[in-house]
């Protein structure tokens, strides 16, 4: 193949690059682009809150901030990794229209002495991938540097944060980046979200819905989705 050069912009010849040797080892943006960011918002109705919540920026900024994310692996590991956290995301937020859960709830662990609840708040899910109970809100406040604990509703509130969540529970509380990165299959990311809720028979529904998620978003990233996509 003969590739002119001369007829290529910079930015152009550096993503054909990146395809050719199947090595990107940029930032998620390689990957994650904001045609295929805002294509996944276009399916939410405009009365849905979480439209005009969710910034394909914010989600870039976050995203970088955990440096193994979309990052670790070959390029269809890759490409496998962010397909499978936007395919959880989907499900959590039905499509991405919503910023909190439906069925809302306390969700306070009172035998968690390392993050107690704080008098009057509900650590019900919030964001994109649903932060629940108190020890998460507790964690991931922690490891943020913000005050989750006593002040919850930031995470429905600030885009960012909302983002920074998602990625600290799918890197650091979960075994969701490691399992998917491991070649575990989709499924474990399901198991480490919801364990026994959904899997196991627990909710058959539910995990296809997620298994419908990710194959279309493997499709538009053209990698094969793999196996054990069920948990």
């Amino acid at each position: 193949m003969v590739i002119h050069l001369r007829v290529m912009t910079a930015s152009v010849f550096v993503l054909w690059l990146c395809l050719a040797l199947s090595n990107c080892s940029g930032d998620v943006g390689y990957i994650t682009t904001e045609a295929f960011f805002n294509g996944i918002l276009s399916g939410a109705a405009d009365t849905c809150e979480a439209k005009n919540f969710y910034t394909y920026s914010d989600f870039i900024t976050a995203a970088n901030a955990f440096s193994g994310f979309g990052t670790t692996g070959n390029f269809d590991d890759k490409k496998r990794e962010i397909a499978a956290f936007f395919a959880n995301v989907a499900h959590e937020t039905i499509g991405f229209c919503y910023i909190e859960e439906i069925v809302k709830g306390v969700y306070c662990d009172s035998n968690n002495t390392q993050y107690p609840c704080a008098a009057g708040k509900e650590y019900y899910g919030r964001g994109p991938i649903r932060l629940s109970w108190n020890f998460n809100y507790g964690g991931a406040g922690n490891y943020l540097g913000c005050d989750l604990l006593n002040k919850p509703e930031i995470v429905a509130q600030n885009d960012l944060i909302a983002w920074m969540t998602a990625l600290w529970y799918w890197n650091v509380a979960s075994d969701c980046h490691s399992a998917i990165t491991s070649g575990k299959g989709f499924g474990a990311t399901i198991r480490a979200i919801n364990g026994a809720i959904e899997c196991n028979g627990g909710n058959t529904g539910e995990v296809n819905d997620r298994i419908s998620y990710y194959k279309k978003y493997c499709t538009q990233f053209g990698v094969d989705p793999g196996s054990n996509l069920s948990c």
